[in-house]
């Protein structure tokens, strides 16, 4: 049983850690930024993480996501991978990443397997081996430790234990096998470490010409616009999508929840949606949000969802019910009722392809 600081209410759908409610949150009621910003600092100091972007005063200036952390002398960035050394930037070079992979037999437990060339056969012959799902081959899933986020409800939150080893470009792209139908990066995010994901990109794709070889994208979105840009040209001309995990719409509640503002995860979904009529079949662009119970309610679904149906109404938008994790395993999973009105509202939008994922965990 949760208690918010700021109004005194107890609920079990109040998570400790933060201690917030999302009425208090929502309404901007004093107290709760100082309130957010002291569970984020409680969340990430095992683990020697800043407790907020650093902004030292004539730091140097990392562009690679929205934080734009100006790092000190010995810092490290909002990541917990780049820092200042030496009057530069280190770490998440195109040269060295700090990455695992593994051969996931598809169809997989992806967000977008229920539109995509490996789930579904979408774009076949072109895009996909089979006109169906594509039993028999695998996904390339990469994953990428570090993040640009601080969700307290992570699912990954174990790799921020250990950074892991470091990978070249040329080593990732020799574990694509010829069964390997796609390369699908995650993380943690991979956009602190976006250079090495593009370069093992275009090196997998130029040494496996003539066949299928979808890039594939999962991804909080708060990259450089020109970053999204050149993820988006190798998932259009590769039969991969760009999957967008849009996990609050106001941003006072995703500052709370994540950290940090999702301002540049929604100017770029916007920037990638230009994109979707080049390729109809399969979708380029697929959005999801967490039903996190207390919190993602059917107000912020159908605010996202009019968002994203103001920008192409053909935009598949998965929601995915909540398992407890990480500062927030206090919470009970996703209830039906609030999976129900969730899925009620984002269809009310007009969207045409909403789906509900996870629905195993809905009322547990």
């Amino acid at each position: 049983m949760g208690r918010c600081v700021v109004c005194g209410v107890s609920s079990r759908l109040i998570a400790t850690r933060l201690g917030l409610c999302a009425a208090c949150v929502r309404a901007g009621r004093p107290g709760w930024a100082d309130q957010a910003r002291s569970a984020h600092g409680v969340s990430r100091r095992p683990f020697r993480l800043p407790e907020a972007p650093p902004s030292t005063p004539d730091g140097l200036l990392c562009r690679i996501c929205a934080n734009e952390c100006l790092i000190g002398p010995g810092e490290v960035g909002y990541c917990g991978l780049r820092r200042a050394e030496a009057s530069r930037i280190v770490g998440g070079e195109p040269e060295r990443g700090a990455v695992d992979w593994y051969l996931d037999p598809l169809p997989t437990n992806c967000v977008a397997d229920w539109v995509c060339p490996a789930g579904t056969g979408a774009g076949f012959p072109r895009f996909a081996y089979r006109d169906g799902p594509e039993y028999g081959y695998y996904n390339l899933a990469v994953f990428y430790r570090a993040c640009s986020f601080d969700c307290l409800f992570c699912q990954n939150w174990h790799f921020r234990r250990d950074t892991g080893r470091r990978h070249s470009p040329e080593e990732l792209a020799a574990a694509v096998t010829p069964r390997v139908a796609c390369i699908c990066y995650f993380g943690g995010d991979p956009t602190p470490q976006l250079p090495h994901a593009l370069a093992a990109s275009r090196l997998a794709l130029r040494r496996n010409p003539d066949r299928i070889l979808r890039i594939c994208w999962e991804s909080n979105g708060s990259m450089q616009p020109a970053l999204l840009d050149e993820m988006i040209e190798l998932s259009l001309r590769s039969g991969g999508c760009v999957k967008f995990d849009l996990k609050a719409w106001n941003e006072s509640l995703h500052v709370a929840l994540c950290g940090v503002s999702n301002q540049r995860t929604l100017e770029n979904f916007a920037r990638a949606a230009r994109h979707v009529g080049k390729r109809p079949e399969p979708p380029l662009l697929i959005a999801s949000t967490l039903l996190v119970p207390g919190y993602v309610d059917a107000e912020e679904v159908s605010a996202i969802a009019r968002f994203i149906a103001g920008l192409d109404v053909s935009i598949p938008y998965a929601l995915l019910a909540f398992a407890p994790q990480f500062e927030m395993s206090d919470l009970p999973c996703t209830p039906r009722s609030q999976a129900e009105e969730c899925l009620a509202a984002a269809r009310e939008t007009g969207l045409k392809n909403v789906r509900l994922g996870n629905t195993h965990l809905i009322g547990l």
